[in-house]
């Protein structure tokens, strides 16, 4: 029987330039979005962002963490908590760094999700000082759009929620987290466990409205079940407002220029 050959000769159908095999692998969406590149995918997350902040002069950031659902006029203790929310971002904005770079270095930065709610009001704040603010956006099957404070050149959109919480935490100076639900409980126990662990320095992390975190988390019932040691309670600041949380802030060493 005879054996088939590849046929060499004459011309092709197609144009080879038009195969998916010829593009240049770093112009290959298909390629680049395969499960194979995923890798690279995390490495590119993280090195944009860290190539834009670099630029910006961002060296260090106060981070605040809170609920997208709470409105400025919303129900309950929600426009007590917008309002402070506003108010930390002005007075960190004005008095951490962030609005009077130093050779063009700017630190204690307001960064948030980039979202609605507190992280709005953060941002808002910042804005309202005339410094920038940063915006770790995540895409979510129902789209969380960037607020209108985050300034448009640090105003990042993540798709993996490890390269986001990554950035949320490597230039952190302090941690402000306001009530919240899953998201805002994630952010908190990252950061409390690089902390106990040490795997992050002395990085203040304060709770605003300190009876609402008590319902939330019983706290001693970790140390009496022997779950965490009592001096880890003392990982956990409470503030009642910005002022407050500012005074904690100067007392943990956070770098202040008037």
């Amino acid at each position: 029987m005879r054996r088939k050959t590849h046929r060499t000769g004459g011309p092709r159908a197609t144009d080879p330039r038009d195969w998916p095999s010829y593009r240049l692998a770093v112009m290959d969406e298909d390629f680049l979005l395969s499960p194979a590149m995923r890798g690279v995918r995390l490495q590119m997350e993280c090195t944009k962002a860290d190539d834009a902040l670099r630029a910006a002069g961002i060296r260090s950031t106060l981070v605040v963490f809170g609920s997208a659902r709470i409105t400025e006029d919303g129900p309950g203790r929600q426009p007590a908590w917008y309002a402070e929310a506003r108010r930390f971002g002005r007075i960190a904005s004005e008095r951490g760094g962030a609005l009077y770079p130093v050779a063009g270095v700017r630190d204690n930065v307001i960064a948030t999700g980039g979202g609605s709610g507190i992280m709005e009001a953060a941002c808002r704040g910042a804005h309202d000082a005339g410094a920038p603010a940063i915006g770790f956006n995540i895409r979510l099957p129902l789209e969380q759009l960037p607020n209108a404070y985050t300034t448009p050149e640090l105003t990042f959109q993540f798709h993996y929620f490890a390269i986001r919480k990554l950035h949320l935490a490597m230039r952190a100076r302090a941690l402000i987290v306001f009530p919240g639900g899953f998201g805002t409980l994630d952010e908190l126990f990252e950061l409390l466990t690089l902390r106990q662990t040490r795997r992050v320095g002395a990085v203040p992390i304060i709770l605003m409205d300190e009876a609402h975190w008590r319902r939330i988390v019983d706290w001693q019932a970790l140390v009496e079940t022997g779950m965490i040691e009592r001096q880890d309670l003392s990982l956990v600041h409470f503030a009642e407002d910005a002022e407050a949380a500012w005074q904690v802030l100067e007392t943990g060493g956070v770098v202040v220029r008037v």
